[in-house]
């Protein structure tokens, strides 16, 4: 953890951006300071606004200066729209008065290096500047003003700030926040979401991603938030980059793991705006839609049923109720198409088109039916009666309990209508596909949450891998690269790394001739498949270097020849890998590849000839355990193959998954490994089978570093209490079971001191988050009585985001208090919390839990009695040294 801070005055303080009290431009006489200038002064900034230009004496009415040395004050912040070769100087100055943030909206290099030398953090270069509503914060290069709202926008591309802002005024969407990263050289990502994520005003995050300068901080800044507030992300250029979609494909999978919902169109990103901070959450998936006009209505139910949304089926009983207010609603329905027949996958209520009030009579009833999630009013202009449907709409929507979203079609009278429902807060939309996808990104944001939720199961996958093997292999490879140039292993050894890590592979042998094969051959029993050594991978289909089905030695004999007269690749070890051959079975395929963002990824599809046509692939980043192995699957349409077939029973779906967990850790142990395919997987009923296999290695000294931080194992060790041995190890999801149980064996007591109040069972979000951790930033150490698979002690420690602080908990059961183990666990967060560069832990303590005062003390903790708070302590243990004189600060 790197703490960037200016010389004498601590660390950055992210208010001086978000929140400054002062602002100098610097520059204010080029272009962008001058409408930088005019926009901080039509946005009504209450602060300090300290214009600085040489020969100029104001702007605007406002006095200026000729430098930053001559500035009254210090700038909290600052926006430098000077030359590229005049920023230098200008950050040494800034640095030199105190200056704490800055915004470069012009297109100068190495921010990062002026953030070092000068102190000074910065949003650039090429940024938009940043703009808070709410405060009357407007430096950005922008034509337009932001209302006030609860949208935050984060974009690294300034035209699309502007189409955001030209789109959100005549939709009535405000925001909390506008951030222009730009260039993303200092201040990123991550530090723009840590503060938003904690951000009262903020209700969602759009996100507008080109580069992400660490991936790591930003996956962990990005899961952190996602937690707390719905955001949506979008990325412009990866087909470009890579046109092969694999790229585009590897950005959603790490938005994914964070719970960030990714879209691909700008229609789509404000459409997630304008549902995510206007409708209420969806309660199910099922959507209902009503209409004045059947054609719109069945655009609207096609493209709800492509993008795998469900109709709702009304039960009997709506359809009286709603018969009953509407008679109408569910006859025979004519429009100038002709009869339009009764959908069979789900039902749209229909009130014809001559009063539009009955929508909102219409929407109402749906919204009370059980088997409604949300309810969709698709609604084609009439006439004059059309502006009274839309104050009904308006009027009933704060009653309505589930979403609720209006298309409100046409321009000339449409968009009046959709600024009439914006300004009652309804999402409205001009087509029936934008309001069909504005609800899909509520039901992917409650599928998010509802993952997010989910326990895993207690069960770990247990590995036992002969590493020492695999190490072997992997020196024998290089010991041919370093004569021939080729760093990858054989099938076979590819294989044999695979069984090092428990992965079933085919019996096979190495025969080095066409005599030696045959006896392979009949030793392995018939038919077989022969296929000639090679290092250089095996493309889907092609056949060459192989020969399928030989039932015999003569045939066998045969097919090596055959082989031998074919050149084979440079570099290939000698000799041919013969192969028991596999009965029917589904061919599969799992694949290791670099992504240029996110590292190693891992993905899982159809295998076999048909690999590379069908291209059914999903993708996820390692580490992988159970659960997400099976999510990886079930994002593929092999997974349905894998079910019962007419010709074969269903296939062992558990061992694929625990394939992908075996070679998620392969990754996670030899970050050597550049690439890996297994294709085929052959998965049957009885299991799984590897029948060939390639890896190859990085350039030596090279590693892979992973994305997601994997599970610190190492970090394991033992502690004895009374003569009882306990494991002490980082927490993982899999103990959410015995997290629960340890909890229900506290006393009301120690649940109060815990969580500051009392509390009968934790929620599932709850528990999500205290046995889900990211061990980027947080670690939870537990001590467990393995014999009985129970927790009997948990000790956290939480890392606060720009401060280089961290907060800590700890508890033990009653029947473990007195035996040293609390202190064990604190003393090991406090190791843990050193060798994250922290340089303080902190904790709260309520004034009654003397039992917790004395032990912190004696840990070395002060303790401060918050002023604000006059029954809670805060307890402070430096750690720029091994402990800090016990005492207690009134």
């Amino acid at each position: 953890m790197t703490m960037i801070s200016r010389p004498g005055s601590g660390r950055f303080r992210p208010e001086a951006l978000f929140r400054p009290s002062s602002i100098a431009v610097i520059g204010a006489d080029t272009a962008d300071g001058v409408q930088v200038m005019g926009n901080l002064l039509a946005g009504g900034f209450g602060g300090a606004i300290l214009p600085v230009g040489p020969g100029l004496s104001a702007v605007s009415g406002v006095l200026a200066y000729p430098d930053i040395a001559s500035l009254p004050v210090v700038p909290d912040l600052a926006v430098v729209c000077s030359p590229a070769e005049q920023v230098p100087a200008a950050f040494a100055e800034l640095g030199r008065r105190g200056t704490h943030a800055a915004v470069v909206t012009g297109m100068a290099g190495g921010l990062r290096a002026l953030a070092s030398s000068s102190g000074v953090r910065s949003l650039g270069p090429g940024s938009f500047g940043i703009s808070v509503p709410s405060l009357g914060l407007n430096a950005t290069r922008s034509h337009l003003l932001a209302r006030p709202g609860r949208i935050a926008l984060v974009s690294q591309s300034a035209a699309l700030c502007r189409a955001v802002l030209d789109w959100a005024e005549p939709n009535g969407v405000g925001f909390s926040h506008i951030v222009g990263i730009g260039g993303n050289d200092d201040i990123g990502f991550s530090l723009v979401l840590d503060w938003l994520s904690r951000d009262p005003g903020t209700g969602a995050i759009l996100l507008d991603i080109r580069r992400i300068k660490d991936r790591r901080m930003f996956l962990s800044a990005a899961r952190a938030a996602a937690r707390l507030r719905p955001m949506v992300a979008i990325r412009a250029g990866g087909r470009l980059l890579d046109p092969s979609g694999d790229a585009d494909a590897t950005f959603v999978a790490a938005l994914r793991r964070c719970g960030v919902l990714s879209v691909s169109t700008l229609e789509d990103l404000l459409a997630a705006a304008e549902t995510l901070t206007r409708a209420r959450p969806a309660r199910g998936e099922a959507l209902a839609i009503v209409t004045n006009a059947i054609g719109p209505a069945q655009l609207a139910a096609d493209t709800a049923l492509r993008d795998g949304l469900h109709l709702a089926q009304l039960t009997p009983e709506t359809k009286g109720v709603i018969g009953l207010a509407l008679p109408n609603a569910f006859g025979p329905r004519s429009d100038r198409a002709g009869t339009v027949p009764q959908p069979t996958v789900g039902d749209i209520v229909y009130v014809g088109p001559d009063n539009p009030i009955r929508l909102a009579e219409a929407a109402s009833l749906l919204a009370g039916a059980e088997e409604v999630g949300g309810v969709l009013i698709v609604h084609a202009p009439t006439g004059e009666a059309d502006a009274a449907g839309m104050q009904a709409i308006a009027a009933a929507s704060g009653a309505i309990k589930v979403p609720l979203l209006v298309c409100a079609m046409g321009e000339t009278t449409g968009a009046a209508h959709r600024r009439q429902l914006a300004e009652a807060g309804v999402p409205a939309f001009s087509a029936p596909e934008q309001s069909v996808r504005g609800f899909l990104h509520l039901v992917q944001n409650r599928r998010n949450r509802a993952a997010a939720r989910e326990l895993p199961p207690s069960t770990v996958l247990t590995l036992a891998p002969d590493r020492a093997q695999v190490q072997h292999l992997f020196r024998r490879a290089r010991g041919r690269a370093a004569a021939k140039g080729h760093a990858a292993l054989a099938q076979d050894e590819a294989m044999a790394v695979l069984a090092a890590y428990g992965v079933p592979t085919a019996p096979a042998r190495v025969a080095m001739n066409a005599a030696d094969a045959a006896v392979a051959a009949a030793l392995l029993g018939f038919p077989v498949v022969l296929k000639r050594r090679r290092t250089d991978r095996l493309e889907p289909g092609a056949r060459s270097g192989l020969a399928l089905d030989l039932r015999d030695a003569d045939q066998v004999r045969a097919a090596a020849h055959m082989l031998e007269r074919r050149s084979g690749p440079d570099g290939a070890p000698p000799g041919f890998l013969v192969q028991r051959q596999v009965g029917r079975a589904r061919e599969l395929l799992v694949r290791v590849r670099e992504d240029a963002v996110f590292g190693p990824t891992i993905a899982f599809g159809q295998g076999g000839t048909a690999a590379d046509i069908l291209y059914d692939v999903a993708v996820d980043l390692p580490p992988l355990n159970l659960t997400l192995a099976r999510a990886l699957i079930s994002r593929t349409r092999v997974a349905a193959t894998l079910g019962p077939l007419p010709d074969q029973p269903a296939a062992n779906a558990d061992m694929v998954a625990d394939t992908l967990v075996r070679v998620s850790q392969l990754m996670v142990d030899f970050p050597e490994i550049a690439e890996l395919d297994v294709n085929p997987l052959f998965a049957d009923a009885d299991g799984v089978l590897v029948a060939d296999a390639w890896i190859r290695l990085r350039p030596p000294g090279e590693a892979g570093r992973l994305a997601i931080s994997p599970y610190p194992a190492e970090l394991a060790g033992a502690f004895v209490a009374n003569g009882q041995t306990l494991v002490i190890r980082p927490i993982r999801p899999e103990d959410a079971t015995a997290h629960v149980a340890l909890f229900q064996r506290l006393s009301p007591e120690d649940i109060r001191y815990r969580f500051f109040s009392a509390m009968r069972e934790l929620s599932a979000e709850q528990i999500t988050r205290l046995t889900q951790v990211d061990y980027e930033r947080e670690m939870a150490f537990v001590a467990v009585r393995e014999s009985a698979g129970e927790t009997v002690g948990v000790a956290r420690l939480v890392c606060e985001p720009g401060t280089g602080e961290g907060e800590f908990a700890v508890v033990v059961q009653p029947d473990m208090k007195g035996r040293g183990l609390a202190r064990h666990l604190m003393q090991r967060l406090i190791a843990w919390g050193r060798s994250q560069g922290l340089t303080a832990i902190v904790g709260h303590v309520l004034a009654d839990n003397q039992p917790m005062l004395g032990f912190v003390r004696r840990l070395g903790f002060t303790l401060r009695r918050l002023p604000a708070e006059g029954d809670i302590f805060e307890a402070r243990l430096p750690l720029s040294r091994e402990a800090a004189t016990p005492g207690t600060a009134a």
